[in-house]
């Protein structure tokens, strides 16, 4: 590994920054946000998904966990193809777990049955995971590639925008990531009890893969699913500025060349939905022919996402 690498690889792990990598505390120092990244923090919408009937209630905003959501969204919840709604409290989406005491005590009155930690032994080693009491916890640690060869190569902006556009193509096309995926959408599936909550380090990549597919597979329209994933640049804005001013802390006006790997773009997720269409058509035969999956354990995991 290059000097230029290892020394780029730190910043993100000290960071925090790069859901692949996995990081350690955030950087200390709160900076404004810079202009050019005010477009980015006001993607998507916290208002997406409204009803004339008492909707459920809303996930709860965490401050120590600031991505946790539902994968239903808010209101009555997302609207599918059908007419009907995603339903609430089913499957929720988050970073690390490592509530303060307020946000425990959240957790607790939710009454989770289970938590899918999606990151590798490095990350989990850094951050692990906090549960509240009764929470059942599962590794399914989602990752491949060496990902300090290819921080290596990163000398502009768009490099660092083709590393995630690969990095969800290879979510669909790659040997280790598709029998990972298959193994928590099944665990997903056959799980009984209380809401159960996916999670990677930032809670954008792996863990934004896998709402969009619960969401494609429950009839939920593409438009409401991006805006849905972009919602990760609003809901850690606060840490994505902190972030930031580590990455320019260590590398001064290149910084900026490092931007794409902390925040999410639409090319990041149309990369993997693209691959998915030319690849199998259609969700359900990338759930079957992809993963594996069977049609009863799809089943399952659409009764769970809609009535």
């Amino acid at each position: 590994m290059s000097r230029h690498s290892s020394k780029l690889a730190a910043a993100l792990l000290s960071t925090a920054v790069l859901t692949g990598v996995g990081g350690a505390g955030l950087a200390q120092a709160q900076p404004a946000v810079p202009p050019a990244l005010a477009a980015l923090f006001d993607s998507g919408s916290a208002a997406l998904g409204s009803s004339t009937e008492a909707p459920a209630p809303d996930a709860p905003r965490l401050a120590s966990i600031d991505n946790f959501r539902d994968v239903a969204g808010t209101g009555a919840g997302y609207a599918t193809a059908d007419g009907g709604h995603v339903n609430k409290g089913a499957f929720y989406r988050a970073n690390a777990i490592v509530p303060n005491e307020a946000d425990m005590a959240t957790l607790t009155a939710l009454g989770l049955s289970t938590v899918y930690d999606l990151r590798t032994d490095d990350e989990v080693g850094k951050k692990p995971d906090v549960m509240p009491p009764g929470v059942t916890y599962k590794r399914i640690p989602i990752l491949s590639g060496n990902i300090d060869e290819m921080l290596g190569k990163i000398e502009k902006p768009d490099d660092a925008r083709k590393m995630m556009q690969d990095m969800n193509v290879a979510f669909v096309s790659g040997t280790v990531e598709k029998a990972k995926f298959a193994e928590l959408f099944t665990e997903l599936a056959n799980t009984d009890g209380g809401g159960q909550v996916f999670h990677c380090t930032a809670g954008k990549d792996r863990t934004g893969w896998t709402s969009a597919v619960l969401l494609t597979l429950a009839g939920v329209d593409q438009k409401t699913i991006m805006d849905d994933y972009l919602l990760t640049n609003e809901y850690v804005k606060d840490s994505v500025a902190k972030s930031i001013a580590g990455l320019k802390a260590a590398f001064g006006d290149k910084y900026v060349n490092y931007i794409p790997l902390v925040t999410v773009e639409e090319s990041f997720l149309q990369a993997g939905l693209d691959e998915m269409a030319a690849t199998y058509g259609t969700i359900d035969k990338y759930l079957t022919d992809g993963l594996g999956l069977s049609t009863e354990t799809i089943a399952k995991l659409k009764a769970k996402l809609v009535d």
